[in-house]
């Protein structure tokens, strides 16, 4: 049986990764919209209603009106946005959230693909506070490094094109501490309240790696920083994306330095617990163009469609 696949927003970041992956993946009929007519209201319509599935790679707004444009109620539709990440109506598209997540993904024609940052902190802190083990209330903060490619076509360019001196170091942003994916990092991790979060954009292409210090006095049960690991890697056990690392293994370090690029061009997930039995630090990694974005979203349509999880990745 094959299944017609249309991408609106094709020309985007998201898009051309997507179409990459969609073309390892038999038994599916990719629909494409002439760039002179992709803003044609009726020919968007027509197809976006046509199609068994929709992925929606636009800014927040636009994917908001190709929702209203749609009314076949067989359309399945994989939002990239962050319009509908929180919404009740809406399908937070983490298939490792929990056991019950993959079922709620399958049954859904609404599934909202979560952020890159968000995905690294939510993997990392979700076990812990499902466990009772970190406060729902604990004061937490994270950052994230991240390579360019995160920002889309204009940082792409900026940083391919440009030789402006300070686009050589890292430079921190969202310093207003309202970084969009901060609402679904305090929704699906299960605080009661936002992280303090600090992403950071780096002069490399892509490679994600978010890190969650912790403090374990401040924890509600008893437990070491070696625990933590095995808590982890028992949650996501049976998890074909996910790899919890052995507790400050330095055989899976660069001569002690972290790599981040080390899940690119992969749907992997990396987890990593360092520390003592004062202070620990969680530290996930993953391609931010990858699980974070066009491979969670191919994760999904997966799923969606009952192949297997793993076609195209």
């Amino acid at each position: 049986m094959k299944h017609s696949i249309f991408v609106d927003g094709q020309e985007g970041t998201t898009g051309l990764k997507l179409y990459e992956y969609l073309s390892k993946i038999h038994n599916i009929e990719i629909i494409k919209i002439d760039s002179d007519k992709k803003k044609d209201p009726l020919v968007r319509k027509k197809i976006l209603n046509e199609a068994d599935l929709v992925f929606l790679c636009l800014p927040d707004e636009a994917s908001r009106e190709s929702v209203s444009m749609i009314n076949n109620k067989q359309t399945k539709i994989i939002d990239a946005s962050t319009a509908f990440r929180i919404d009740k109506e809406w399908i937070y598209g983490l298939p490792e959230l929990e056991k019950s997540q993959r079922e709620r993904i399958y049954n859904s024609k609404r599934v909202s693909v979560p952020g890159c940052h968000a995905t690294g902190f939510i993997l990392a802190i979700r076990p812990l506070i499902s466990a009772g083990i970190l406060p729902k209330n604990y004061p937490i903060s994270c950052f994230s490094i991240t390579g360019y490619s995160g920002g889309g076509k204009k940082l792409i360019s900026e940083y391919e094109n440009s030789h402006k001196e300070q686009l050589r170091s890292p430079r921190q942003y969202a310093l207003k501490l309202n970084h969009k994916h901060l609402p679904e990092m305090q929704v699906y991790s299960g605080l009661t309240s936002p992280p303090i979060f600090t992403p950071i954009v780096a002069n490399y292409h892509q490679g994600l790696a978010l890190s969650v210090p912790l403090y374990p006095k401040l924890f509600n049960k008893n437990i070491s920083p070696s625990e933590i690991q095995e808590l982890l890697a028992t949650y996501y056990k049976n998890e074909p994306f996910v790899r919890v690392l052995p507790y400050e293994s330095d055989v899976f370090l660069d001569e002690g330095y972290f790599n981040i690029m080390e899940c690119n061009k992969t749907n992997n997930v990396d987890i990593f617990v360092f520390g003592h039995k004062d202070q620990v630090v969680i530290v996930t990694r993953l391609d931010n163009l990858g699980k974070g974005a066009s491979g969670a979203a191919i994760q999904n349509m997966n799923i969606m469609l009952g192949l297997n999880e793993s076609s195209g990745l």
